[in-house]
């Protein structure tokens, strides 16, 4: 988990490209999106967080959006997860 803050601009678009940031998440609701999303871009950067991938946001107890991962978020809250 990497937090937004500690993050330069220009750090955080080349860990984008170089995908070692996959996924973006909010610190107090516990939930992981896409980088895409809109319900995250409108997220405060103090609240945001990013994870390499599924399993590191899993693992640390967030769930799927369901804005912009339906599917996984169906999953998630049917305890398929």
């Amino acid at each position: 988990m990497i937090q937004h803050s500690q993050l330069s601009n220009e750090s955080l678009r080349s860990r984008i490209h170089s995908q070692d940031i996959r996924f973006g998440g909010n610190i107090k609701l516990k939930i992981y999106g896409l980088l895409g999303c809109s319900s995250g871009k409108r997220m405060k950067i103090e609240n945001r967080i990013f994870f390499k991938n599924e399993e590191e946001a899993l693992q640390n107890n967030y769930r799927p959006c369901g804005h912009c991962m339906r599917e996984a978020y169906k999953k998630w809250k049917e305890g398929i997860y």
